[in-house]
Parts: C-alpha cells; structure tokens; sequence
C-alpha cells in the first residue's frame, strides 16, 4: 500500500498516475478549496455519491458543517456564495470532502492532524504570480516568501515540514513539486534556490526536470518544471545524487520518440450526438475579437479531418481567448452552429483527454454533474476547461513515478532499470 498526500489536488492527476501505473494507493489526505475540484476529484477517484447518510441534513446544518472550511467558488478567494447552492449540491460538496479526506484550505492545516508513514505528498501550488500571463495581470511576486500572493503558497509546504520535524513525525520519504518553467526563470531563481535550500535541511535530494508533454506521447507543447525530492540519510543521498547524475527524465522519449496522432484526442464525429452537442456548445458567436482567434491560432483540424502534423498549444484556463489551445475549423458538410460557420474550440472532453485521463473518466464527471441552481451545474463546460488547464499531463507522471518507485527499489536493491519504459511496477 502507497500512501498518498496530494495538497492543490485539483482533478488528482497525481492519484491518477500512481494508480494507472498500478500502485495501489491509501489516500492518506487531500487539499483542495475550489468547490467544483473537490466535487470532480471525489467523482473521478470515488465514483458516484452515495448521500443517503446525508438524508437527515437541512439546508441550515449543510451550511453550519461547510462553513467550517474556507471553500472558494473561483480559486481565488474564501466564497460567500454557498447560500445560494440547493440542498443536494451542499450535500455533495460536504460528501465529498469527507470522501477525498480533504483538509480544504492549505494555510489550515497541519502536520499533527496528518497521518504518519506517508510515502508521497505532492504540492502543485498556484502559478499565477510565476507565470508571464500573471505579469500581464500585475500579480508580482513570485514565490517571494513576503509577497503575500497565491504563488507563496509554496510556503505552507515548508511550514508543514517544520512541524513534521518538531512533532518528531517521520517526514513524507518523496516530495513533487509541479509549476511552470518560469520558476527557473531569472526573476524568481533565488528564491527558487531557496526553497531547495529548505528542503535540503529538511534531508531531502532534489532533481528539477523541465518537462515536454510533447516527448511523453501527448500531442500538446506543454512544458512544466518538476522537482522529485527524497527523504535519505547521508549514505543513501550518496546513491541517489549518483541516479540523478545518471538517469536523467530530460532526455526520456515516450513510444520510440514517437508522439501519439492528435486524432486520438479530438472528437470531429459530428454524427455522434453527443460529440455534436459538445461541438455546438464550444461554439462562441463570431465577432470582430473572434475573427483574431480564427485567423491566428493553429488549425488542429477541419471538418472532420484531424491535421496529425499539428499539436495543441498550452492548455490553459481557458479557450474562448487567443492565444489559445487551437481551433477546429468547419467546412461545407461541418457547418453545425449558425452564430459562427467558422470554426469551435476544443471541448471539455477533448481538454480532459490531451491532459492524460481518459474518455471514461470524462463519461463520469458528465453522468455525475448535478444542477445547483436552476439549469446551472458544479461542473459548467468553464469549469471543466479551467480544470484541465490548471491539471498535470498524466502521462508525465507516469513516467516520474516510475522513476521514483525505482529510486525506491535501488535504495534497497542496488538495482536500477532504464530506460524508465522497461522499470518493474512496485507496488
């Protein structure tokens, strides 16, 4: 048994690696205040609630027990908003967090509320105050441990550890770290070398990789800084600075360098309903601003013809911008929204997809969704794309973990597999 921390869970791509790698895992904790992620986190990683152990709940108790938690509705703040959810929703959020083991706000929690003997907490924490679209919206700072923004809280990461070591409670024995690159960047190096400084006090190696979607199999120019830290003593970091030195992920080329067809991941069979509606949803009504998007963004695909040669840029946040993701342009026999004959932008389903989870797990958030006010759903097709933009390609962290399940079993062993494709699962 695997036992698993994942703080800014998000979607929990990272529990979705580890079990798609067939590691079986105890979901010791998770950290997430966004109420449409802690709802599709419980959906993907539980399936379907269950509340009839909630039956007894009025809207007035549901209320009191969340207001408990500092829930956000956007990511960005404490929601005042809850009032306004009917009863079924409020139960579901609260299922959910009871579920998923879910401590919610990160600044709220700690170490001696944890469980020991934890093999792997990962913090994907905020990129807003590192990333170059967070410049253009003054948000500055960085990880900067006074700038008091998202982006710092990496902190709290180490202010858990500080109470590992003083409650005298084993360390977690791999921490991973997942941002953008521009962590690396000039602007935010020293307080980058910081933070690794920290975690070198702590008794943790560090590796940093900069990582390409693109070269794990996945269609999409994603490039993201990850950070596998391991808890050793002074004879194992010896071995396993040596295995950093020698095996490095920057070089890992997924399928024989070959990167899967982008067709595997857009759904252009506007015969199939539901592919058809999707489309039709993701159509935004063409204007002046919208002609930009169409004219200068890349063509993933027309009509029903998926362009292979192509990959999708950065997932981010959002679709209906430009830059964005790509666009799917429609011809004569693909004309199938009268507000724009041009073109759509991708779809949930196909956002979810060029992140690493499959068609299935897309199939369960859509059957689960539930209304929280009239015709207004937890997971709205926003939310969904914002969830998938924020997320970690999942086929990345495959491979990381297989290399961290690997340090694991040379540590003990003295016997290293690579290329990481042929490692032995550890279960």
């Amino acid at each position: 048994m695997f036992n698993l921390i994942e703080t800014f869970s998000g979607l929990g791509s990272q529990a979705m690696a580890l079990k798609n790698i067939g590691v079986n895992i105890n979901l010791q904790a998770t950290v997430e205040w966004e109420i449409s992620a802690i709802y599709a986190y419980d959906i993907l990683h539980n399936g379907p609630q269950n509340l009839i152990s909630y039956r007894h709940h009025t809207k007035k108790s549901l209320l009191s027990e969340l207001s408990k938690y500092n829930i956000s509705a956007d990511g960005k703040s404490v929601s005042d908003t809850l009032s306004h959810l009917n009863t079924h929703s409020l139960k579901a959020i609260l299922a959910a967090i009871e579920r998923t083991k879910n401590f919610v706000d990160i600044t709220q929690v700690h170490a001696d509320a944890l469980p020991e003997d934890t093999d792997l907490l990962t913090y994907s924490f905020p990129c807003q105050d590192l990333s170059i679209a967070g410049r253009f919206h003054f948000n500055q700072g960085g990880i900067n441990r006074d700038a008091n923004n998202r982006s710092t809280l990496l902190w709290e990461v180490e202010r858990l550890l500080f109470e590992y070591q003083a409650s005298k409670k084993n360390m977690p024995k791999f921490l991973l770290m997942e941002n953008v690159n521009a962590i690396l960047s000039e602007e935010h190096r020293d307080n980058f070398e910081q933070w690794k400084e920290c975690l070198n006090g702590f008794g943790y190696i560090n590796q940093v990789w900069t990582l390409d979607a693109r070269k794990f199999g996945i269609p999409q120019s994603r490039v993201r800084t990850y950070m596998l830290s391991v808890k050793a003593d002074h004879k194992e970091a010896k071995i396993i600075s040596n295995l950093f030195e020698n095996y490095n992920l920057e070089a890992y080329l997924a399928n024989d360098k070959k990167m899967k067809a982008l067709s595997n991941f857009l759904r252009v069979d506007y015969n199939n309903e539901e592919y058809r509606q999707e489309a039709i949803d993701n159509t935004p009504k063409f204007t002046p601003s919208r002609q930009k998007i169409r004219d200068m963004n890349t063509v993933l695909a027309t009509g029903e013809t998926v362009h292979n040669h192509e990959f999708a840029r950065t997932l981010t946040t959002k679709q209906d911008r430009n830059p964005n993701s790509g666009i799917i342009k429609y011809d004569s026999s693909t004309k199938i929204c009268n507000t724009n004959k041009y073109y759509r932008n991708l779809t949930p389903r196909e956002c979810l997809l060029l992140m690493g989870f499959s068609e299935n797990d897309f199939n369960q958030l859509k059957q689960n969704n539930i209304e929280y006010s009239s015709n207004r759903k937890l997971l709205s097709d926003s939310k969904l794309i914002k969830m998938a933009g924020n997320s970690i390609v999942v086929d990345v962290l495959e491979v990381i973990f297989k290399y961290m399940l690997n340090i694991e079993s040379y540590v003990k062993s003295h016997n290293f597999v690579y290329p990481i494709r042929e490692i032995n699962m550890v279960n």
